[in-house]
């Protein structure tokens, strides 16, 4: 399965609770922290929730 990897970019001050959330259960505890998951569409739906806070890299193995 592919991997995508996760970087937080821009804090969450000033944005709804549910995107805080959706930070918190993608794995990203500190601003510029990169987590790694598979691709699939729940983590893809959570993404496009936060996609103006997160960055978002294919990782090839």
């Amino acid at each position: 399965m592919a991997k995508i990897a996760v970087t937080w970019k821009k804090s969450t001050i000033g944005y709804k609770y549910d995107q805080r959330r959706t930070i918190a259960s993608l794995g990203l505890r500190r601003l510029h922290q990169t987590v790694i998951h598979d691709d699939n569409p729940v983590i893809r739906g959570m993404l496009h929730h936060v996609q103006h806070l997160v960055e978002v890299e294919e990782v090839n193995k």
